[in-house]
């Protein structure tokens, strides 16, 4: 098993030590052709905007959209959630389009408003865990399909369509790697598994 790690900016080093104290093989993911040998992929936290820039520029941007559309897990959190998102309800960025779910950036404020919090999450863990959230988005809406995993304050904050699942937070900080694990072993492990389409907007 291979996950690749979207290595253009934010915190993909992060995500690999993760993967690498699970015992699974990770793959930095900077040209396209390094998405061909991965059996699931990680879209970790950053600057969006900057995020989805480069991705167009080198060509990254249509081979994931593809390669997420054709089954293969993925797992965003944070800038990564806004990345795999339908819509975005302020300040636009342009994304993969491949969760429908309507999302709100920078939702909790500028930097010096990041915070954490102890919440448990449906089908990872009945016992509460650290969620870590920096210049975090929410997910404000999401469509018929779309399992609702966690809700913090009211707001989601974990959803789950089909082989993709979006985090509003930064799992790889806490030193908690229940996340990580649910991903494997329930959504990459199963990765031969017939997987449901998109929906449309």
């Amino acid at each position: 098993m291979i996950i690749g790690v979207l290595a253009i900016q934010g915190a993909f080093f992060e995500h690999m030590d993760v993967l690498k104290r699970l015992n699974v093989q990770g793959k930095l993911i900077k040209k396209v052709s390094d998405l061909e040998v991965i059996d699931g992929l990680i879209l970790p936290g950053g600057e969006s905007t900057a995020m989805a820039k480069q991705m167009k520029e080198n060509g990254l941007f249509e081979a994931i959209t593809h390669k997420i559309n054709e089954g293969c897990p993925v797992m965003g959190t944070c800038a990564g959630l806004i990345l795999l998102s339908k819509e975005i309800s302020n300040q636009p960025v342009q994304t993969l389009g491949v969760m429908d779910i309507r999302v709100k950036r920078n939702a909790y404020g500028r930097q010096l408003d990041s915070f954490s919090t102890m919440a448990s999450i449906k089908k990872i863990s009945e016992t509460p865990i650290e969620l870590v959230f920096i210049r975090a988005p929410y997910i404000e809406e999401v469509g018929d399909d779309v399992e609702v995993l966690c809700v913090v304050d009211n707001h989601i904050v974990v959803a789950q369509q089909n082989h993709c699942l979006a985090l509003a937070f930064h799992p790889e900080l806490s030193g908690i790697d229940v996340i990580h694990q649910y991903f494997i072993d329930t959504m990459i492990k199963k990765e031969s598994q017939p997987h449901g389409s998109v929906s449309n907007p």
